[in-house]
């Protein structure tokens, strides 16, 4: 038998902006809105600023616990034409990667106060933003490595096919096993496969995004799985 059914909001599509976003609303790439300041995180390795990816809302993820704060996600990454990859990207605790929440978030990585730096852009490198068309969902809850097995197999497709896709909320379709990261307890904030969003997002071969934020909206940590 599958889990009980929790609600998320599926991303059925982004749609480009034709001028910056001010408010602190979900969206991908410009440039983020801070709510308590900027906080802007920076490479362990490289010492340099990591890039924006976006910005979520969270009292849609946690409800009262996330009412009022915005959870901000940053990746290591290259810039345009630029021949620079790190693998520790794919890690919650490599130092390449962030997830900072406010107000009344606790980041213990190395942050300046920057006021702008380097957001999402295209395939010719032109910096992009967008928002997203949301759409709530209802999907199973999480198992455990071992409990599909003991389902049938076609209600192990239809797991597979409810948890599947690009989201904000609900339950993470891990394809390299239950890796939820250290601490928690944790909730899924965001589930994305880069290799299909209409901005350039180098995080491996085949990745899948995951990113997660604690329970009482304080803290947030990100992976990456790649086939």
């Amino acid at each position: 038998m599958m889990p009980g059914m929790m609600r998320t909001l599926r991303i059925k599509g982004f749609s480009a902006t034709g001028q910056p976003i001010s408010t602190p609303t979900t969206k991908f790439g410009g440039q983020p809105v801070w709510l308590a300041g900027p906080q802007w995180p920076i490479s362990a390795a490289w010492d340099r600023p990591m890039r924006f990816v976006g910005q979520i809302e969270l009292g849609p993820v946690l409800a009262a616990a996330g009412h009022g704060k915005v959870a901000y996600v940053f990746v290591t990454h290259a810039d345009h034409e630029e021949n620079f990859f790190d693998p520790d990207i794919i890690d919650p605790d490599g130092g390449e990667n962030a997830v900072i929440v406010q107000p009344g978030g606790d980041y213990a990585g190395p942050v300046r106060p920057l006021a702008s730096g380097p957001g999402l852009y295209d395939g010719d490198g032109s910096a992009v933003e967008f928002t997203v068309d949301l759409r709530p969902v209802d999907e199973p809850g999480s198992m455990t490595d071992e409990e599909p097995e003991a389902l049938s197999s076609s209600d192990r497709d239809r797991y597979v096919e409810l948890v599947d896709g690009d989201k904000i909320g609900g339950t993470p379709l891990f394809f390299q096993g239950d890796e939820w990261p250290d601490g928690g307890p944790w909730r899924l904030l965001l589930q994305l496969d880069s290799n299909w969003v209409p901005f350039h997002l180098n995080l491996g071969a085949s990745p899948r995004m995951f990113a997660f934020v604690s329970e009482d909206g304080t803290q947030g940590r990100l992976l990456v799985q790649d086939s």
